[in-house]
Parts: C-alpha cells; structure tokens; sequence
C-alpha cells in the first residue's frame, strides 16, 4: 500500500475539489453500495451518488478531462473504471460492504480523497485510512477493502482510479 498527501497541486487540487463539491457536476442515485441484500429488503442507509468519469474501455463523462492530473501523475498503461462515490453524512458513522473493486491480478485501485471529513477506508488487515483532501492510497485491486459515511461534513467525496500500473506507479 502506498499512500500520499498533498497528492496534487493546490491548483489542481481547488479545480477537482471546486467542481466536485459544486453544483454543476450531475451526480446519480446507486440504490446499494456494494450489492443489494440477499433478502430483496432495502437497508435505507446502504445508498451513495457516483459519478463515473471513465469505464468500457472509454471516457463516460463530459468532466473526464478534469481526471488527468491525477492520471498525469499515476501514469497508468490502462484504465478500467474511474468512479466518484458521495456518500451524505449521516447521524453515526456506517460502514459500507467488504468488497475488491476488480478480481484481477496486477490491477491497482487508487482512492483519492475529495474532501476532509471523520469517514475512512478500512482493509482486512485492520488498517484504517481517513478521509484527508488531497490524499491518495494506491492499493492491489484484490485487496478486501470498505468505506464509511461521515458525521463532521455535509458529505464525503472520494474518487476511485481502477488502473493497471506503469512501472512508475508507486506500489508501496
């Protein structure tokens, strides 16, 4: 695991973080974090909004360009998906399901942390890592991994790089 802070220029930095908080990137409703309940209920706190910039091989979203500094600096061979997760605050800290973002040996998921806020990125191993502007983890794709809402901030924003890595992509 390789983790970063001050991943970006303040500039840049500003651009992301102004129009990802702002009111002109469309955001959508996923109805389930992870996956739905085996049960068919719904779990009225297992929802977000996401955004994805990139996926099938192919840009998804009008703002994809506002993805490249952080891809100038990650310097992928490829790209599998680019998401951004906003997660409202919620009364207590929730944690969403344990899940890998791609069962696919060498590829590499890279969390980049939107906003500050109390919420976090758990692994199996225990490790926790919060929510701090500015920051990246850069992990193995099949590593067992989950988020959390926050309580301290309108909401948490995290974007999330599915990549397979250069030989200059920092694995820890």
């Amino acid at each position: 695991m390789y983790i970063e802070d001050n991943f970006l220029s303040n500039e840049d930095f500003a651009i992301i973080q102004d129009t990802m908080l702002g009111d002109n990137l469309p955001w959508f409703l996923n109805d389930f974090i992870t996956e739905p309940l085996a049960d068919g209920n719904p779990d009225l706190n297992d929802y977000q909004l996401t955004h994805t910039f990139y996926r099938d091989c192919e840009p998804k979203s009008p703002s994809y360009t506002l993805m490249h500094p952080i891809l100038e600096k990650l310097q992928p061979n490829a790209i599998l998906r680019i998401k951004a997760n906003l997660s409202p605050r919620n009364e207590k800290i929730i944690e969403s399901g344990k899940h890998i973002d791609f069962d696919i040996p060498g590829a590499m998921t890279a969390v980049f942390y939107v906003n500050d806020c109390n919420g976090y990125t758990k692994f199996e191993t225990g490790e926790t890592i919060g929510s701090v502007a500015n920051r990246l983890v850069l992990f193995d794709a099949q590593t067992l991994h989950w988020g959390s809402t926050c309580t301290d901030a309108k909401v948490r924003c995290v974007i999330n790089f599915n990549i397979y890595p250069s030989s200059f992509t920092k694995t820890g």
